[in-house]
């Protein structure tokens, strides 16, 4: 077992790759520590909320576990990844009981409201391992102070289906004291219209048993997608100038407060935000600053800061695409899909929605995820789902 210094810096010393054009090479991947931990947080009920028109409840509650999470550990650096109805994170053993904690008062949080329920568990490497799998992690720099972590070796997907298992010991079950730390937890931004087309939010899982197979396909999936719509997909990121928009009252105000307001009155923290986002909105209206707050460099920060691709086991990719170029991405799937190297899921929505994790504003460290409105990745699971489960 490393020494806790060396677990602790595990992430942070990990090195960082820049170009996304490609599957990152497996140079790029560490094993997980044998020490370390990975916590699977999913929303039950999301299908429902959905259907209520509810699902950017469902985003704050995925980025609230990792909120929770990071301002527990403080400043030690954990990798993870927003899932859209809940998010993946890996966090040394020593850490356990921090993280366990921050969970449980986030799925009380949840319940009290938003009224949804939280599954929460927590597998150690070791348990992941000895069946067979294993979790690797590799580091992306999308800008100076920022990065996005991405897993392989099926490990993810494992702890996923152990923590979902109906007779689980992995899961949390406590009750929580207090209330979460949400603080940098904000979702102001009106919702992303399309530029071009439609927002398509796509999961694509290699089918192949072997680690190097998958890759290969992987790599092919996004050679095939880059060359029809821009190097490093950056041509359709989901965000741009045109079409970052901020609007007061903010349209989601009301969610932000309910998830954020901790041991305040609702009504004071909602108060608070609308008068903070009165200030952002005339920042933004005329390119100033106050403070901190650089409004137009703000803006460049994140579009250059939007987490639009992820992979956790399966490549999960939110892009703003043509008619033209929507038919080119259903006709590269529907070859992989009858190669059988590759089942996936595909939902196409109007617009994306937003959730911004705000660190230190000062130097630029900030991180934006992206799902598709209308139910986004959770849609797209269900046809990925339905396509696991053919003959």
């Amino acid at each position: 077992m490393a020494p806790p210094s060396q677990t602790r810096s595990f992430y942070a010393d990990l090195p960082s790759f820049e170009d996304f054009g490609a599957f990152p090479d497996p140079s790029h991947y560490r094993a997980l520590p044998g020490d370390w931990l990975v916590v699977v947080a999913d929303i039950r009920g999301s299908t429902k909320a959905i259907h209520e028109g509810r699902y950017k409840d469902v985003n704050m509650i995925g980025a609230a576990c990792i909120t929770s999470v990071l301002n527990a550990v403080d400043e030690i650096d954990v990798p993870y990844v927003f899932g859209g109805d809940g998010a993946t994170l890996a966090v040394p053993r020593e850490l356990q009981e921090k993280v366990a904690k921050a969970l449980l008062q986030t799925k009380k949080m949840a319940e009290q409201a938003y009224k949804l329920g939280l599954r929460v568990g927590i597998v150690p490497i070791g348990d992941i391992r000895a069946k067979g799998s294993d979790v690797l992690v590799a580091k992306y720099r999308v800008s100076e102070g920022n990065h996005l972590a991405l897993f392989d070796g099926g490990g993810i997907e494992l702890a996923d289906h152990l923590v979902k298992d109906e007779n689980s010991s992995f899961v949390l079950t406590e009750a929580a004291q207090g209330h979460p730390d949400l603080h940098g937890l904000t979702c102001r931004w009106q919702p992303l219209a399309s530029r071009h087309g439609k927002i398509v939010s796509l999961l694509v899982r290699a089918t192949a048993p072997e680690p190097a197979a998958r890759r290969l396909v992987y790599d092919r999936i996004i050679h095939r997608l880059s060359a029809t719509m821009g190097r490093d997909l950056k041509a359709v990121a989901p965000t741009a100038d045109e079409n970052l928009r901020f609007r007061w009252p903010p349209k989601n105000a009301r969610t932000e407060a309910l998830a954020t307001a901790g041991p305040n009155a609702y009504w004071k923290t909602y108060a608070a935000i609308l008068v903070q986002s009165l200030f952002q909105y005339f920042l933004h209206k005329f390119e100033r600053k106050a403070g901190n707050y650089d409004a137009p460099v703000y803006q460049a920060e994140l579009i250059a800061n939007t987490d639009y691709r992820r992979f956790d086991d399966m490549l999960r990719l939110v892009l703003d695409c043509s008619p033209a170029q929507i038919a080119a991405i259903e006709t590269t799937l529907r070859q992989a899909r009858q190669e059988k190297a590759i089942v996936y899921g595909l939902h196409m929505a109007d617009s994306a929605l937003m959730t911004c994790l705000v660190f230190q504003l000062s130097r630029g460290e900030h991180i934006h995820f992206i799902d598709g409105a209308d139910g986004g990745f959770a849609v797209a699971a269900t046809q990925l789902k339905a396509q696991i489960a053919e003959p």
